[in-house]
């Protein structure tokens, strides 16, 4: 394994993301405070308890998920692209370097992005709503796997895309309605038996059930369930990566 080809490409990415520090880190904390500040504060006081946690508190891992997987997925995708579209994609494919040493550069700070910003939206939290992690490492486990593997899809969106428009088409169009779909402001139990049913069919729900188990050892699917179906999907993404890599489609032509 090439590492100073990985220290390269990641410290390269990483230096992208202090450079542009306000869209990458500051603006998706801003837009997860008021979050906080609308559903945590405004309606959260006028509404009770979900499974014994107050709603303030209830909402945090379901916007935890929400901003990892929208900036995981962006992270990833614009760091592939934009080499693509600039041109310079093609003096990475005449290095010295192989499948695996981009994959771990790109992904790996796409996912390192993502977890400093979890980690922020963590911190933000406390200044509007106490909270407490009753399984700690699992969140973190969460944190990280969620992290890396919609990182590796967002890398699977950027060699797919030939657009910048179409670098938003799949976030936007597809992950985003579920994961307001996917129990991020409410529990599945919530709803009637037939759309309970519906939503297990929702990836999302895995995730956001994962994360708020870690949280407050409650969940609406179990937890070694949520972290199999996460891990299976990475497992999906690299495999496609691989194969994405290994014959150039979307990179050679």
């Amino acid at each position: 394994m090439n590492l100073h080809a990985i220290r390269a490409i990641y410290r390269f990415e990483m230096a992208r993301t202090f450079r542009t520090l306000m869209q990458s880190i500051l603006s998706p904390v801003l837009s997860t405070s008021l979050y906080f500040i609308v559903f945590g504060s405004a309606i959260g006081g006028r509404m009770g308890d979900i499974d014994g946690v107050s709603y303030g508190a209830f909402i945090i891992p379901g916007l935890v998920m929400l901003s990892l997987l929208g900036e995981s997925i962006s992270n990833a995708s614009f760091g592939i692209y934009l080499p693509k579209w600039s041109g310079t994609i093609y003096e990475l494919l005449s290095a010295p370097v192989g499948t695996v040493e981009v994959l771990v550069g790109y992904v790996g700070a796409a996912a390192t992005k993502s977890i400093m910003l979890g980690v922020l939206i963590l911190l933000t939290a406390r200044a509007f709503v106490p909270y407490d992690i009753e399984h700690p490492i699992w969140m973190l486990t969460f944190l990280v796997l969620t992290s890396v593997t919609f990182s590796m899809f967002g890398f699977i969106i950027g060699l797919w895309a030939d657009s910048f428009q179409k670098l938003q088409t799949i976030p936007l169009m597809v992950v985003t309605p579920l994961t307001f779909l996917g129990g991020a402001f409410y529990s599945i139990h919530m709803l009637p038996p037939f759309w309970q049913k519906v939503a297990l069919f929702n990836p999302v729900v895995y995730l956001i059930s994962g994360m708020r188990w870690a949280f407050y050892g409650t969940s609406d699917v179990d937890v070694v369930i949520s972290a199999a179906a996460t891990f299976g999907f990475l497992l999906v993404c690299t495999g496609a990566v691989a194969y994405i890599l290994r014959t150039g489609w979307r990179l050679k032509s």
